[in-house]
């Protein structure tokens, strides 16, 4: 036998302070057992057991060795296995100590015996007593030195792990799965491979193991070499690579591999409906379910988790209402030990803004608040708008993350409560990025600028790292104020702290130059881009069209056609709009059409509003009355708005305009643009009295025009002032 050696010695200096045992054993009686211990294990026990267990407990160590020798032998086994069986379901029942016990009073022992008590406090985790025990066992076979190995590298002792493996006597496949498993579970998974090409026998556990390893380290083209290597494969197999290529985002691979998969059961089903879900894929959830019930597989827990943020992914409500009644009605007595289930039904409920049904879940558990149930149901009310409800919850909920203030933050900013936003930032325990992030993006959106980039300044100050969102909110910022000065500040930081921006800052880039009329630079970059989405073309597309060059943004478009990537309804508004500035007549009315007949986008209000300008701007007024005439009457203020607004570019269309602020007054009452254009005209065909009897109505409805404004920037800030200002002396 091998001495236990330099192993020994390593082992015995790390365990200096007492562990403390995993549950308290000393107890009047069984049934007193406190209530975290497995109750299970009180049910299964039979009389002599439990008065053996009663016995121990109350350290009357002379009466269960009577009981213990009193106990008849099971069939045909012997007492020692008999007692040894009692032993193990003690100690997997949590009485490590008493079992113990009952090893110390038994008077015959096997290796087996010694094997189930070493086991025990494995299990539960008491590694320095199984090492103890270990060096005691008078005759160790491979069972022993495998247990023991597994307690190490289950323990994170990885070194002492791999010397005790390679002082191993004898090893069976079992011992080197271990090994491999506690290698990838110790995040050495180079090492754990080097163990399984040096290993003499493979199991499937062995090849599962491996390409699991590889599979949690998003690591699948290694995984799925295995696996092709693999010539027998069972449903654990399949499912651990479906599981990877879902993890990794690659479900069409997954999905590919489950239409392949010659069996399937209730977590192979599962595991490919939560790749679907959780990969944004909410109707192939759905449908795969559809599938599932039709083969006769009853689903489980983790199915209806997936299905929920499925339903609620898909916004129909209906069917998350009778995913829940199926809950009801499968696992009505379920436990929901770990309140997956309970936390799915409150975001869906959440997600589809069915505050009612949430919170009736929530008020009805209350004992079983987890915080992400607490955060969705203070999200839910955020974006239903109901802030008094959210705080109210906020309040009352006994934790919260930077989650819970992060989203009663940012709903304070959605209604424009600044202060109170500043007020729960202040209080916030721990800020990290993200808040900073959400606090410099609520401040921009309710157009404080300039309070944005102190935010950003004392972000800075505190050592807390901008996140890429941070830098595309203020690019955002100096872009719609065209503050380009800010806006070379934020790419110069970037260019220090990020050399290589990400696709999403880059767009911001060519958004923000453009914006501020460097399309040249905005150019530049686009054309240094490595890899382009939709919205850099279309950031790009917009650039051009915002500044007259038609030509360009219509060449870009048809790069755009020939690399691939679709338009959008934003791409066609750029080109539009480009048409509408060149005065592309023909061209625009192709696009228009194209839109819908090719490529399946309906013209939104924003389309037909760039047609009714580009026929305006081509002097074509009577043809964009007409237009406008044959569409969607729910549009009607947007429309005639618009095209009174381009009467004005030609005294010809007075007639036009007239009956464009007729249709406006008639459609909103209290319609400034139009009252005072209808002023205008009335007084140019010298009809005075109707003029001065419409500024009367006006004054009467108390209709007030509202003053243009504008802003420059100077000496570092953005100077706003309306129309009739005047500068200060």
């Amino acid at each position: 036998m091998i001495a236990f050696g330099r192993f020994r010695t390593s082992i015995i200096c790390l365990f200096n302070a007492p562990v403390k045992p995993r549950y308290c054993s000393l107890v009047a009686n069984p049934s007193e057992v406190d209530s975290e211990l497995p109750k299970t294990l009180l049910r299964k026990l039979t009389l002599d057991e439990s008065q053996l267990l009663e016995c121990v407990v109350k350290h009357n160590f002379y009466q269960a060795r009577e009981v213990l020798d009193k106990m008849p032998q099971r069939g045909n086994q012997s007492r020692v296995v008999t007692w040894t069986s009692i032993l193990t379901k003690f100690s997997k029942g949590g009485y490590v100590d008493e079992a113990r016990a009952v090893f110390e009073i038994m008077p015959d022992r096997t290796v087996v015996t010694y094997n189930a008590m070493l086991s025990g406090y494995i299990q539960s985790g008491r590694l320095r007593d199984a090492c103890r025990f270990f060096r005691d066992i008078p005759q160790r076979n491979v069972v022993s030195w495998t247990s023991m190995l597994y307690g190490l590298m289950n323990g994170g002792m990885v070194e002492e792990g791999k010397r005790f493996f390679e002082e191993m006597p004898e090893r069976n496949v079992v011992t080197w799965n271990s090994m491999v498993v506690g290698l990838i579970k110790n995040g050495d998974l180079e090492g754990a491979r080097h163990i399984f090409d040096a290993m003499p026998a493979k199991d499937l556990v062995s090849w599962n193991s491996i390409i699991d390893g590889y599979a949690e380290n998003y690591r699948m083209d290694e995984a799925r070499a295995l696996f092709d290597l693999m010539e027998e494969k069972n449903v654990v197999t399949w499912t651990t690579v479906i599981s990877g290529y879902c993890r990794v985002g690659d479900v069409e691979s997954a999905y590919e591999l489950f239409v392949r998969m010659p069996k399937k059961n209730v977590v192979s089903w599962t595991a490919m409906i939560s790749g679907f879900a959780w990969n944004g894929s909410y109707r192939e959830a759905i449908l795969i379910f559809l599938k599932m019930r039709s083969s006769d597989v009853k689903p489980n827990e983790e199915t209806f988790v997936s299905l929920a943020y499925a339903c609620a992914g898909l916004g129909f409500p209906q069917l998350g209402m009778q995913l829940h009644a199926q809950i009801i009605v499968n696992y009505a007595q379920s436990d929901d030990h770990d309140r997956r289930l309970f936390n799915s039904m409150i975001y869906m409920y959440s997600k589809f803004g069915m505050m009612d049904h949430a919170e009736s879940l929530f008020v009805k558990n209350s004992r079983c608040w987890t915080i992400h149930c607490c955060n969705a149901m203070i999200n839910g009310y955020v974006r239903t708008g109901e802030l008094e409800k959210a705080q109210n919850t906020f309040d009352i909920v006994p934790f919260r993350d930077k989650i819970s203030w992060t989203c009663m933050i940012s709903g304070y900013f959605s209604v424009g409560r600044v202060a109170k936003a500043c007020e729960l930032f202040k209080s916030m325990p721990d800020r990290d990025a993200v808040a900073w992030t959400v606090m410099i993006s609520g401040h921009v959106q309710n157009e404080l600028f300039l309070e944005a980039s102190y935010l950003f300044s004392e972000m800075r100050m505190q050592g807390i790292s901008p996140l890429q969102s941070t830098y595309s909110t203020l690019l955002g910022a100096a872009g719609a104020t065209a503050h380009l000065q800010q806006g070379r500040q934020m790419h110069c930081l970037l260019m220090k702290t990020q050399p290589v921006p990400d696709l999403i800052l880059e767009n911001s880039l060519i958004t923000m130059y453009a914006k501020c009329g460097l399309v040249d630079d905005a150019c530049r970059i686009f054309s240094n881009m490595g890899i382009r989405d939709l919205v850099s073309w279309n950031s790009m597309i917009m650039g051009y069209s915002y500044h007259g060059r038609a030509h360009e943004a219509l060449e870009l478009f048809d790069a755009m056609m020939e690399s691939g990537i679709k338009p959008n309804s934003v791409t066609f508004l750029g080109i539009l709009s480009a048409c509408s500035h060149a005065g592309l007549i023909d061209q625009g009315w192709v696009m228009y059409r194209n839109m819908s007949d090719m490529y399946g986008i309906q013209p939104d209000f924003e389309h037909h509003i760039s047609m009714i300008d580009l026929l305006g701007r081509a002097g074509k007024a009577q043809e964009a009355e007409e237009f406008v005439s044959r569409l969607p009457s729910g549009q009607y203020v947007a429309l005639w708005g618009a095209l009174l607004g381009v009467c004005g570019l030609s005294k010809v269309n007075n007639e036009i305009a007239k009956c464009a602020s007729n249709r406006l007054i008639k459609l909103d009452p209290l319609n400034a643009p139009a009252h005072i254009v209808l002023c205008n005209l009335h007084a140019s065909d010298g009809q005075y009295h109707e003029e001065e009897m419409l500024r009367k109505a006006m004054i009467l409805k108390g209709i007030r025009k509202v003053p243009g404004c504008s802003w420059i920037s100077r000496g570092g800030r953005v100077h706003v002032f309306l129309s009739g200002d005047r500068p200060l002396s």
